[in-house]
């Protein structure tokens, strides 16, 4: 009985022996309880600001969690095969889990967004800034919490400029006539018919081939967009008007984000807002004087593969055009039925916010 025992109890002993061994085999993610792979929604590729901000943040998010998060970003709008306006809904409803995402891609679901849409509204880097921080971004956030979204931190596209390979466009009467391709958001194809243009919307590759082609001769996008596609390849002429900007924003599964435990809830946090202030100090390099060059270098370790955009252009033959304040009132004064008819389906309450916050 005694030898059956010892039998017994060196077996359990094994048995034991080799559970801890599996234990210590599995990834500390998995051993509690999370995902091995959490997939964030990119719009773009890894090569544009944004793009590297969304793998600023998936390795911040493994360094701050001591690799228990794993975050892993899918580019390209690959987890939407395309539909890059579904990224709100589907991380809603948790079939993706977390997005960097554009105000704009998510403005079918957040029309608050929209507030960063207005034609010729916000302008500066400032007044950029006061909104985000204030009683306006705080609205976005409310609205997204509302939807089962759990915005994390602000990223940036940044102003839009417009291109094209006519000519010079400094008042309304130049886009007359101009093919521009625009994004699918009903407020920029109101704001460039409304100045005479024929905006068209299209993927970026049939852009390409259009301007190629000459059958769609302009667009707009914003300056960190515009040189990693070359854009002088296809247009000699930039207008620096800062008609709109859109924001990133970083965001999760509400009811995923809620199941995290407070620990990993604050290190996530964190990494998104240094992923955030990393990917915005990239878009506005060159643009607001050494600001941002000096935080990429101070606090990113960082040089900037083209610091001075707007001179780079330049040396690539495009002719750049800054528009004097006259000249961008004599835009707003035409954009102005498109402005007052949106801002007034955004509603008095956030507008007042919006102009609230942006006040000296």
């Amino acid at each position: 009985m005694r030898n059956r025992t010892r039998g017994l109890l060196r077996g359990f002993g094994c048995v034991a022996a080799v559970m801890a061994l599996l234990v210590l085999h599995i990834p500390a993610g998995e051993a509690a309880g999370f995902k091995k792979e959490y997939r964030l929604q990119v719009n773009v590729g890894p090569s544009f600001y944004w793009g590297m901000g969304a793998t600023k943040f998936a390795e911040l998010v493994a360094e701050k969690t001591d690799g228990r998060i794993h975050v892993k970003p899918y580019f390209g709008s690959a987890l939407l095969q395309g539909a890059q306006l579904n990224a709100a809904q589907m991380v809603a409803r948790g079939v993706i889990d977390c997005a960097f995402e554009s105000t704009i891609n998510i403005s079918p679901v957040i029309g608050e967004a929209n507030i960063f849409h207005l034609p010729f509204f916000i302008n500066s880097f400032e007044n950029l800034d006061k909104l985000k921080a204030g009683q306006t971004g705080a609205a976005v956030f409310g609205a997204m919490e509302r939807v089962g979204l759990k915005p994390l931190a602000w990223g940036e596209n940044g102003f839009r400029q417009v291109t094209n390979s006519k000519r010079p466009i400094e008042t309304p009467d130049d886009l007359k006539g101009l093919r521009i391709r625009v994004v699918g958001n009903p407020l920029f194809m109101e704001t460039f018919r409304q100045m005479g243009a024929d905006p068209v919307n299209m993927n970026w590759g049939d852009a390409q081939t259009a301007f190629q082609q000459g059958v769609v001769e302009g667009q707009e996008n914003p300056v960190g967009v515009l040189i990693p596609v070359q854009i002088w390849q296809y247009h000699q002429y930039v207008t620096m008007w800062n008609y709109l900007v859109d924001p990133l924003i970083i965001y999760w599964n509400k009811r995923q984000w809620e199941d995290f435990p407070a620990d990993i809830q604050k290190a996530i946090l964190s990494a998104a807002e240094e992923a955030g202030r990393f990917e915005i100090a990239l878009s506005r390099s060159g643009l607001d004087g050494d600001i941002s060059q000096n935080m990429l270098k101070n606090e990113f370790n960082f040089n900037m593969e083209v610091p001075e955009p707007v001179q780079f252009m330049g040396s690539k033959k495009m002719t750049v055009t800054f528009l004097s304040d006259t000249q961008v009132a004599a835009f707003a004064e035409a954009t102005a039925p498109v402005f007052n008819k949106w801002a007034q389906a955004l509603g008095a309450d956030l507008m007042d916010k919006a102009k609230a916050d942006m006040a000296p």
